[in-house]
This record gives structure tokens, sequence and C-alpha cells, in this order.
């Protein structure tokens, strides 16, 4: 299923490594598309997290494909040495903008449960062609962690105009940095690249065409996302 010898770039910014970019990831990506198309019905919403769109769980079958295949040429990037955690979904990107709430205008790291000694990385594999749909932006704050804190804090408790207000944000996508976040890299979309990077890295979906957007998973911001909680190398 998955390209057995990756072309693997790194891109870097102030010399660190942001997101490491694999092109031609699958070898036949065509097979997702034409199943994320017939479990169309099955694309659920949920209040579990703030991805705006529809969402299709995997089975742990392909997600312990995907881990060992991240094991094999990626874990080790991230000076991890074992996964705890895993699972990947199938995501489409569907809200237009009036819709989308605070928590969704702003860019995000990834959540999940995390101890001393463990990291979170992140896949995301774009399984469509219209590169307009959009790519990923990455972020870096301009405040402290603790200010960063408290926006991301009321991006979820207020409501859409005392946020704006109060932190001078603008509603929709976000696409460009502000004065709270310095746009960094931006990786456009490309069908069938996957992209992995720490889940501790503000990012965003590069939605700059959003009235593009479609619940068609022919025709829409197809993608398909993986998380994993490492164990980081003994120092």
């Amino acid at each position: 299923m998955f390209n057995p010898a990756p072309r693997i770039q790194t891109l870097q910014v102030d010399h660190r490594p942001v997101c490491h970019v694999v092109d031609d990831a699958l070898l036949e990506p065509e097979r997702w598309v034409e199943f994320a198309a017939a479990h169309a019905a099955a694309f659920e919403g949920g209040d579990h997290n703030a991805y705006p769109g529809v969402e299709l769980r995997l089975p742990e079958a392909f997600t312990a494909q995907l881990d060992a295949w991240f094991g094999q040429h990626l874990r080790g990037a991230f000076d991890a040495r074992r996964t705890l955690e895993r699972y990947s979904r199938l995501s489409l990107v569907t809200l237009p903008p009036p819709a989308l709430a605070p928590r969704q205008w702003i860019c995000h790291v990834d959540r999940l449960n995390t101890q001393p000694g463990q990291c979170i990385v992140a896949c995301v594999l774009y399984l469509f062609r219209d590169a307009s749909l959009g790519g990923t932006g990455f972020y870096r704050p301009r405040h402290p962690p603790e200010r960063i804190a408290r926006l991301v804090q009321d991006s979820s408790s207020m409501d859409a105009d005392a946020f704006a207000a109060q932190h001078r944000w603008p509603p929709g996508y976000m696409t460009a940095g502000n004065e709270w976040f310095e746009k960094i890299l931006s990786v456009p979309a490309r069908f069938n690249r996957l992209i992995f990077y720490s889940g501790g890295i503000f990012h965003a979906a590069d939605i700059l065409a959003p009235e593009r957007l479609s619940a068609d998973p022919r025709q829409g911001r197809l993608t398909l996302n993986g998380f994993f909680t490492c164990r980081r190398n003994l120092a």
C-alpha cells in the first residue's frame, strides 16, 4: 500500500526541521478516494475536536500499517523510539467561513494526552488534485505561552463577536500571520503527498478558496490524517 522506497524531503526554518514531505506516498492513492466516496454517508462531524468538517475513523488494521511505515522511515526523525497510541481517519473540510466557531479561526496544536518523555507526531496525506483547496501552514507564536494559552481558551469559551473584538481576530480560516502568530512555512497540497510534523507546532489548513470546498470526497479537500503518541529516546 505504501511506497517502500520513499523520497523524503525535510523542510527547515532557522536550521530546525518543521515538516517532512513524502511525494508519491501510496502506490494506489485513487483507491482511497473511491473508498471515501463509497463510504461518504458514514462521515460524521464531532464535538471532540475543532475540525471544520466531517471525519471517518479508519480501522486499527490500517492504522497499524501506517504506524509500521512511520516507524521504519520517519519516527527516528522525531527522536522517538516507540509508538504508544495511534489512530487515523479520513477527513473532509466542509464548513463555509461564516459557520466557523472562533476555535476554528486560529491555528492549533494537536491536543492528545501525553506524559513527560512523550511526544505527538501527526501526518496528513492529501487525496485531492485541486491544489487550490489548500495545503498546510505552520506558525510560531509572537507572545509568551501563557498569553497564547489564554487566547486558545477564549476561542473555546467566548462567542464570535466577543472573541473577535477582544483579540482583534478576523473571522474565517487562518491563512496568514497576524499580531498573534508568525507564519513560518506553507506546504502546498499535491495529490498523494504525505507530510509528517510535530503535533506541538501550531498549524492550520491553508483554506485559500473556501468557496471550492465540497462534501463530495471526489471533489472536496479529502485528507488522510494520522496521529501518534510516541515515547522519546532516552537522554
